[in-house]
């Protein structure tokens, strides 16, 4: 989809600020050229007051100049690039043809064709700083800010009249904020969605359960710990911003915000917000990151617990196709309510990821592997858990505006104590898999249409369940 970055939107408001207005003069008998600046006085035109130029090799007839020249005084500078053009390897390395044909190029749109006939004005007269000035202006159309820069302040040095030296000081302003728009990037976003979950509550459907404690005693769960299907309604919105240093370092900062509704089971309403801020250092292939989080997650509309901690990355570039990401986190959970306090825990998490565009481009497959251990702080009914994780998938994109997805994962944890109740350590086994899609059928508008099926098998009865969530989202992407 044609979409505008934040960055780019602030470079062209830059220049629309700056207008067009400006000014070109030669060193000869200083010539001032006003190129569309309604609100500037009008000056003496190229025809009034002709450019002089030394250095003159090819000879080239005066009625193609001045028939040049009135079609520019006319404004019709398109009319003169093609008159010009037409003769360029006629006529090329003449002076006065090749200024005013990077004159008619770049004021027709042409910024390109404009900075090769400026060079080769400048290649004879280094010092001719109408040619430098507007070579500069060239380059700033072409979005090469530090080339335009530079030759901006070359002819700052050779002392221009007012009106040139003006204009020059407004561009430079504009390249500028334009460089300082480069340096921070923001993105932000607000979602909204309607979904069917089959089991709302991550609950057992088995409603008689032995409990070996007892002698085997069955007992019959509560309704509330049995899966329960819901109807749901979730609200999402967030944003990061990334700020460049230099090349290689940077800092970013964002956060998450989250609510999840269901339309009956309100004890199982959930929400939560999660903060991120770090640094970063690129060099070469080469990423690093390191940050820290924070976060805290409701249930019911009451605070659940909050969880804080430090995450850290590499990241390595094999070409344009490949890359490889090893990460760790380290956090610490721990609950609110004094009844639940016995269940903190501290969670440590090393993994690593692969990622492969296809030769087409249109293909991404990923895959990841991690361990994790989750330390128990006040001796939680099944003590401290230690397992591993793995995740495949891909996306392929079929048009610009659509992509499908899909991936699955496998999850296995293992906890070090007996639990008193069920005389055994806990022992858990999850799969998942997940298939979607992403139309973005506006511009910075997005639908997903989501299917995702979640196992879970455990040797404690009361920990086994399935569920069946199917969801429809609508994204607003500002960037």
């Amino acid at each position: 989809m044609g979409r505008i970055s934040l960055r780019s939107f602030t470079t062209i408001v830059l220049f629309m600020s700056v207008g067009l207005q400006g000014a070109a003069y030669a060193a000869g008998g200083v010539v001032i050229r006003a190129f569309s600046a309604p609100s500037i006085p009008a000056t003496p035109s190229v025809e009034e007051q002709p450019i002089v130029l030394a250095g003159t090799s090819v000879s080239v007839p005066d009625q193609l100049l001045k028939e040049a020249e009135a079609l520019l005084n006319a404004g019709k500078p398109e009319e003169a690039y093609q008159l010009l053009s037409a003769k360029d390897f006629e006529y090329s390395g003449n002076q006065q043809f090749d200024y005013l044909l990077g004159i008619a190029a770049l004021d027709s749109g042409h910024p390109d064709k404009a900075t090769l006939a400026f060079e080769r004005v400048l290649a004879i007269d280094p010092n001719f700083a109408g040619a430098r000035l507007d070579m500069a202006r060239a380059y700033f159309h072409l979005g090469d800010l530090p080339r335009a820069k530079t030759e901006f302040e070359s002819v700052m040095k050779q002392e221009p009249p007012e009106a040139a030296r003006i204009t020059i000081e407004k561009y430079l302003a504009a390249i500028e904020s334009a460089e300082d728009a480069r340096k921070t990037r923001y993105s932000a976003y607000v979602e909204g969605a309607i979904g069917r979950d089959t089991n709302a509550n991550n609950s057992t459907s088995q409603s008689d359960v032995a409990v070996p404690a007892f002698g085997d005693l069955v007992f019959t769960l509560n309704p509330t710990s049995l899966k329960t299907p819901a109807t749901y309604f979730t609200a999402a919105t967030g944003g990061e911003v990334t700020r460049m240093f230099n090349e290689q370092w940077s800092a970013y900062g964002g956060l998450d915000l989250r609510q999840r509704n269901n339309n009956k089971m309100h004890d199982f309403d959930s929400g939560g917000l999660d903060v991120r801020a770090g640094a970063a250092f690129a060099a070469g292939d080469e990423v690093f990151r390191l940050g820290v989080t924070w976060g805290f997650y409701e249930q019911a509309h009451v605070k659940n617990r909050n969880a804080a901690g430090l995450t850290g990355s590499w990241q390595h570039n094999f070409g344009s196709n490949d890359q490889l990401n090893l990460f760790g986190q380290y956090s610490r959970n721990r609950y609110s309510e004094t009844t639940y306090q016995v269940n903190d825990f501290n969670q440590s998490v090393i993994g690593a990821g692969i990622l492969h565009l296809m030769g087409d481009g249109t293909t991404v497959l990923f895959a990841s592997l991690n361990g994790l251990k989750e330390a128990a702080v006040n001796d939680r009914a099944d003590g401290s858990k230690v397992g591993f994780g793995l995740r495949f998938g891909g996306q392929m994109t079929f048009a610009e505006a659509w992509a499908v997805f899909v991936s699955a994962g496998y999850q296995r944890g293992r906890y070090d104590k007996e639990n008193l109740a069920f005389l055994t350590k806990r022992d858990d086994e999850q799969y998942d898999a997940v298939l979607g899609s992403n139309w973005t059928f506006a511009k910075s508008w997005s639908l997903r249409p989501q299917l995702t099926y979640t196992r879970n098998k455990s040797n404690i009865a009361i920990y086994s369940f399935d569920r069946v969530d199917a969801s429809l989202a609508v994204r607003r992407d500002f960037r």
